[in-house]
């Protein structure tokens, strides 16, 4: 195992890796943002015309469901399955699976037809797409029957896939490791979008490290949260913050990150 979200960082930003996001009307600013502030460069096409050439193009796909309608599943299914032919990461956010049945039959479909590299998910969307006792009110998570670390796990092994369940301690597990990652702060649970933030960021570090992509996961964790302790410092609340976690992301030193990152296995 390496961790090391220093040097992923520095190979992030030296190849500005294209990562394509077939995202949700409410965060499309901030994934677009975030993924640039990192250092890669986002595109956010949707369109059924063009998402297979697209992702050809890219070194990683992200696909959320927050603002899910029919017209959005078909381009994500095109994208996943091309991304799939082509050896390229995929990180799913199935964005309140196990509110509504739409949503969790859609997240499923992905999962069937695409392969899927990484789950990032609260714990009662994973959950759910484990058939694990869950309760999910609107998109945020309420209740999971399994505690975290053995939820990654299992989703992992169920799956086929690195399950990034993110919380107040995020759980990352490729079914037979588990990291725990303990940078970041409460007030990322204070602003929307920061979820999909992590599922942008993840996409980011995946394009960078995608023989590793349990490492790649963690250490995608690792810098926004140590972002996110910067970004409070000085914030007067979730408006300052939101505004200070872009350049806080931006600020982000390769010779000092590992350094800060509190990445443990279980």
């Amino acid at each position: 195992m390496t961790i090391s979200a220093g040097t992923t960082l520095r190979e992030l930003r030296e190849r500005k890796p294209l990562v394509h996001q077939i995202t949700n009307y409410v965060v499309m600013n901030e994934t677009a943002n975030a993924t640039l502030a990192i250092g890669a460069l986002p595109v956010m096409a949707h369109a059924r015309e063009e998402v297979e050439e697209m992702v050809g193009l890219a070194s990683a796909l992200v696909i959320n469901i927050g603002t899910l309608s029919e017209h959005w599943i078909e381009p994500m299914l095109l994208a996943g399955r091309a991304a799939s032919e082509r050896g390229i990461p995929v990180v799913l956010d199935p964005v309140g699976a196990g509110a509504t049945a739409y949503r969790t039959e859609t997240a499923r479909r992905i999962l069937g037809e695409v392969r899927v590299t990484v789950l990032r998910g609260n714990p009662g969307e994973v959950a759910t797409l484990v058939g694990a006792d869950a309760e999910v009110r609107g998109v945020e998570s309420i209740a999971a029957g399994l505690e975290p670390t053995e939820l990654a796990a299992e989703a992992a092994r169920a799956l086929g896939l690195v399950a990034s369940v993110t919380g107040p301690i995020d759980h990352v597990s490729d079914g037979e490791r588990v990291l725990a990652v303990a940078n970041g702060h409460p007030l990322l649970a204070a602003v929307t979008g920061t979820g999909c933030i992590s599922s942008a960021l993840t996409g980011c570090f995946l394009a960078a490290k995608p023989e590793e992509p349990l490492e790649a996961a963690a250490e995608a964790l690792a810098a926004l949260g140590v972002a996110a302790e910067d970004a409070a410092a000085g914030a007067e609340g979730p408006g300052t913050f939101h505004a200070r976690l872009y350049d806080a992301l931006a600020a982000l030193d390769p010779a000092t990150l590992d350094g800060r990152t509190r990445v443990s296995e279980l």
